[in-house]
C-alpha cells in the first residue's frame, strides 16, 4: 500500500517556477506505478496535468504542454513536476495519483498559489 505525500508546493510570483514531488512515506518505488498529476482550483472540478506511464511514456494537458514537465528519479523514488511560467490561472491543489491493476493511491495535495 503507498502513502504518496506530495511536497514543493507555495507562493510563486506569475512567469515563476516551482518543482513538485511525489514519493512513498515509505520509500516504495514507484517505478511499476503509472503515476499522474492533477490539481483542483476553489470550485472547480479536478483534472489532469500530466501523466508518467511505466514505461516512460508521458502525456499533458493542454496548458501544461510546453511549461511543464513531468519526470521520474527511480534512484529517489520519486515523480517531479516542474512547472515554469506559471500564472494566476494555474493556482490550485496540485495531487499526485498512482495506481497499478486495481490499487489507486492519492496523496494529500500541495497548494501553489500564484499571486504578485
Amino acid at each position: 500500500q503507498l502513502h504518496l505525500v506530495e511536497s514543493g508546493g507555495g507562493l510563486v510570483q506569475p512567469g515563476g517556477s516551482l518543482r513538485l514531488s511525489c514519493a512513498d512515506s515509505k520509500a516504495t518505488s514507484l517505478s511499476f506505478y503509472t503515476v499522474k498529476w492533477y490539481r483542483q482550483s476553489p470550485g472547480e472540478q479536478r483534472e489532469l496535468v500530466a501523466g508518467s506511464g511505466r514505461g516512460g511514456s508521458t502525456d499533458y494537458a493542454h496548458f501544461a504542454r510546453d511549461r511543464f514537465t513531468i519526470s521520474r528519479d527511480p534512484a529517489k523514488k520519486t515523480v517531479y513536476l516542474q512547472m515554469d511560467n506559471l500564472t494566476p490561472e494555474d493556482t490550485a491543489t496540485y495531487s499526485c495519483h498512482a495506481f497499478l491493476g486495481g490499487f489507486t493511491y492519492w496523496g494529500q495535495g500541495t497548494q501553489v498559489p500564484v499571486s504578485p
